[in-house]
């Protein structure tokens, strides 16, 4: 067994230096900053007490950085997953109940148990049946989900749901009920976030600060409105007006937890910790080929499964949520000069002090500040005007990125990223069950070969070449029978018919007899059938079977070695 495939903590911890040690350091720092309200606020968003979130940013850092490929990757609480994991646990329990918390830490184990052996089991494929349409439009309404579901923090009222109908209905109903105090913090603050991502950047640089440190400051300004409001609800005493705070936050590092080994809530949670895990898995690895490309270095997808689980147990057993590699935070790790894993270890090192010394401050701060801050941050996740660009390049991508969106918005993100999925999955079986073919003929005085519909070529009435643009299936091994069988019937003249398969990837057991079927009927009609462009690891498995043993006709290297070869037969027959 290579060690360093499992750890690679050991490719880059023996050359550890100074340098390097400093710019980990650097980046921790900031990010420790930025990751603190953070935390916080995706606690809230899932229904968890505000400590659960800094539990799940401290263990799961350290085991990344061992078990992690990406250098620059920061793992922790995100507002996808934290809206997947009050969902989940809605119909089971009160939110704010151990049975609830108990439910949240059940998710993390069983999503890292998942991805662990997934990653073992080198499954990292799976993910690619989550196609970018429907991802993205996953991401987009639970971006506007998440975005509504704050809004009650903001104006102080109640209201319930998961999905924007519940969300929205019950926002309208209680709009009454609105706070004053609150939606002035509330307010005030998303205002100043929104100010600060659009003209703080600006701002800075017109007083001299370095782009690099301008963007940096820019990207935690989310620290200066917890400090800003904090102090206000604190000299204010703003909880005696009806402003909700986070409360007393137990303060020390997380204890030992096991999880709940009730098996009828294992099975209740099954498939929500499997959908977390998976769309998690998607979201962290293109994040972190994103960062690691801009390096020149690479991750493992498999590796990335056996670190993100391990990550997410070390959350469960410390009595934290489920977790992932988090877009915002990761590029400002990026972008403050991280350069190991280490940085993120650090970072853990930074919220355990907080967990330890600051949780008396974190009580007076206003839920609604961290409502803001959830706000701005899951508005980047919003891309509408994806919708008209994949409606222009294809309606069956459209189709199922408008099925995930609104399934997403009316009904649950469950049911929207599974719809997503199986529309996926169905929609491409029924493009390849109809696979491209053209009849192809010659181009004049050169050896290529092209469709007779598009290009002037030379043909021959008794020799036929069909080109299939597909790899061959169970799904479309009958649709070619037929493909065949129509074209023959309509050449009386044929002799000889040649399927080129420069695009054949596979050919299954189902697809290869359905070939054996067509050469036995080929040769019934006085047809020969042979092949050509045929790909070595395809002819390697075709190698011994009937189908080569019993062949009309014969496999040649090229398609102009076809032509060679039959229209010289068929002009002297002729």
């Amino acid at each position: 067994m290579n060690l360093k495939r499992y750890l690679p903590i050991l490719q880059w911890a023996p050359s550890y230096g100074r340098d390097q040690a400093t710019s980990d350091l650097v980046a921790a720092v900031i990010v420790t900053v930025m990751l603190i309200p953070q935390s916080l606020a995706y606690a809230l968003l899932a229904g968890l007490p505000a400590q659960v979130g800094l539990y799940a940013s401290i263990l799961p850092l350290v085991i990344y950085a061992v078990f992690g490929t990406s250098r620059t990757l920061s793992v922790g609480p995100v507002a996808v997953a934290s809206l997947m994991t009050a969902a989940a646990l809605a119909p089971l329990a009160e939110a704010g109940t151990a049975e609830y918390l108990a439910g949240a830490i059940l998710l993390a184990v069983m999503s890292g148990l998942m991805l662990t052996l997934m990653g073992v089991l080198r499954l990292g494929f799976l993910a690619n049946f989550l196609s970018h349409p429907v991802i993205s439009g996953f991401i987009t309404a639970s971006g506007i989900v998440i975005a509504a579901s704050q809004l009650k923090h903001l104006f102080g009222i109640q209201a319930n749901g998961h999905n924007l109908l519940d969300i929205g209905h019950s926002l309208l109903v209680s709009l009454g009920n609105t706070n004053v105090p609150t939606l002035l913090i509330g307010g005030g603050a998303l205002m100043f976030l929104l100010w600060s991502r659009r003209y703080l950047k600006p701002v800075l640089h017109r007083f001299g600060l370095a782009p690099r440190a301008a963007d940096i400051l820019t990207k935690t300004a989310p620290i200066l409105a917890v400090l800003i409001t904090t102090l206000v609800a604190w000299v204010l005493r703003l909880d005696e007006q009806g402003v909700r705070l986070v409360g007393e936050v137990p303060s020390g590092l997380p204890a030992f937890t096991m999880p709940s080994l009730d098996l009828g809530l294992w099975s209740q949670l099954a498939v929500s910790a499997l959908l977390i895990s998976v769309v998690g898995f998607v979201e962290s690895v293109s994040v972190g080929q994103t960062l690691a490309a801009k390096r020149r270095q690479r991750i493992d997808p498999d590796q990335e499964l056996i670190g993100l689980g391990t990550a997410n147990l070390g959350s469960g057993l410390s009595g934290g949520m489920p977790v992932t590699g988090g877009f915002s935070r990761s590029v400002v790790n990026f972008d403050a000069g991280a350069e190991t894993p280490a940085a993120g270890a650090y970072t853990a090192v930074g919220i355990a002090l907080a967990t330890l010394f600051l949780t008396p401050a974190i009580a007076w701060l206003p839920q609604a500040t961290l409502a803001a801050t959830i706000i701005v941050a899951v508005i980047t996740l919003i891309d509408l005007p994806a919708l008209g660009r994949t409606f222009r390049y294809s309606r069956t991508d459209f189709g199922a990125m408008l099925a995930t969106i609104l399934l997403t918005l009316g009904h649950s993100v469950e049911a929207g990223i599974i719809a997503g999925v199986a529309l996926s999955i169905g929609l491409f079986l029924y493009r390849t069950s109809r696979p491209h073919s053209a009849v192809v003929g010659r181009v004049p005085g050169t050896e290529h070969f092209r469709n007779v519909l598009r290009h002037e070529v030379e043909l021959c009435p008794k020799v036929t070449f069909l080109r299939v643009d597909e790899s061959l299936y169970f799904a479309n091994a009958r649709f070619l029978e037929e493909t065949v069988m129509d074209l023959v019937t309509r050449e009386p003249e044929l002799t000889d018919l040649v399927l080129v398969c420069p695009a054949v990837n596979l050919i299954d057991a189902s697809a290869l007899e359905s070939l054996e079927a067509i050469n036995e009927r080929l040769r019934d009609a006085g047809v020969r059938l042979h092949f050509s462009e045929i790909k070595g690891p395809v002819m390697d498995r075709l190698k011994g079977t009937e189908l080569l043993e019993h062949l009309g006709g014969r496999i040649f290297l090229s398609t102009y070695e076809a032509w060679q070869a039959l229209t010289d037969r068929a002009a002297l027959a002729a």
